[in-house]
């Protein structure tokens, strides 16, 4: 019996120093490997998502007539005809078809005949288009020998415009060649009440999805992340709230690489912020040490972040050893960062749907 007993204090003794070792930051040597580990897994998606047909969609930046939510010129071409567009009203498919006009009109774009019904806003047009935007509406003879490859099958769209405000929403799928590349959905809107907040998701074809979301007002809201298979593998949050000096103060930050999370928020009866604290799998590392960096040479004093690269991380680990998040993840940052303005801009939304969707709308009697 007095066997048994020993070997079951054993037992439980060694549990109980592997728990503490476990919970106790399930040793800092853990956190440098599980976050360095984290990081790789970063770069990898990243260098998926840089080389997808999908990225180079989402990152065309060429040129291209504006037709930006905000755009007042914009709003003086169309706004005697409605302040509104549905779906319903431009539902049906639609195939680009050069065609040469004496004298351009900004009345006269009707370069998309309608060749089918459809509950969908489905639009066919040659890649080449898409690819330099600000073509889309120039006529070239070699145009008529283009072929109508690149899809756009758009299932949602909303827009609703006024001098001070606007509200717009899509969803859509995009397919080159009959190969899927990815669905971009956005929700965009302004009103002087609650400033303006805007969410675009992109989620490529490899199944890697990147979601930003933004709000102004009262509150500063930035989100930006990207996960794959509903695991997160990085992830960067932002909140500041206006005081009374109506100036913005941080409310809460946190930066999350992988199963690695740091976070801080403000000190309980105070302005000011508490240290940071890093967690490993939800774990608190009360070993761990990290000092958030802030630049200043920011022209955003209303955001600090590692994507606005006007914020960095060092961490210092229980060995002594010291990294900051931007030596962790090197160029890769540089990648996160361009598909997060990517997102931010929508030039596939903004140049190509709204363009066509307007063309219709203006022109369907013509069809």
């Amino acid at each position: 019996m007095k066997t048994k007993s020993f070997y079951l204090g054993l037992a439980l003794l060694s549990f109980m120093t592997w728990s503490c070792t476990s919970q106790d930051g399930v040793t800092n040597q853990s956190l440098k490997t599980s976050i360095s580990a984290s990081a790789q897994d970063l770069t990898t998606a990243m260098s998926s998502i840089t080389s997808s047909t999908g990225y180079g969609v989402l990152s065309n930046s060429a040129s291209a007539p504006s037709m930006v939510k905000s755009s007042t010129s914009a709003s003086s071409v169309i706004s005697s005809v409605s302040d509104t567009i549905s779906l319903s009203q431009i539902a049906g498919i639609y195939d680009y078809k050069a065609k040469k006009y004496k004298k351009w009109s900004p009345l006269l774009f009707n370069f998309f005949a309608k060749t089918g019904t459809s509950s969908d806003f489905i639009v066919r047009l040659p890649e080449s288009k898409v690819k330099n935007p600000k073509l889309l509406f120039q006529y070239s003879a070699a145009d008529t020998a283009l072929v109508n490859n690149y899809v756009i099958d758009v299932s949602k769209y909303s827009y609703v415009f006024g001098r001070y405000l606007w509200n717009y929403n899509l969803a859509s799928t995009i397919t080159v060649s009959d190969v899927n590349v990815g669905a971009l959905t956005v929700q965009s809107s302004r009103n002087k009440t609650d400033g303006q907040n805007f969410v675009s998701d992109f989620l490529f074809a490899n199944g890697y999805d990147a979601k930003l979301q933004y709000s102004t007002g009262d509150t500063i809201l930035s989100v930006y992340s990207i996960s794959k298979g509903g695991t997160t593998l990085f992830q960067e949050k932002f909140t500041a709230i206006k005081d009374s000096a109506s100036r913005h103060r941080e409310k809460q930050y946190s930066l999350t690489i992988g199963n690695v999370q740091i976070v801080r928020n403000v000190a309980k009866g105070s302005n000011g912020l508490d240290s940071a604290q890093v967690y490993l799998g939800g774990v608190l590392q009360t070993k761990a040490i990290v000092k958030i960096i802030d630049t200043t040479s920011s022209t955003d004093d209303t955001e600090f972040s590692v994507i606005g690269n006007n914020r960095d991380l060092q961490i210092t680990f229980d060995d002594g050893t010291t990294t900051t998040v931007s030596k962790l993840l090197g160029s890769t940052i540089t990648d996160v960062r361009s598909l997060f303005l990517s997102l931010r801009q929508v030039y596939f939304a903004t140049n190509v749907v709204d363009w066509v969707a307007w063309d219709v709308l203006l022109n369907k009697n013509n069809m």
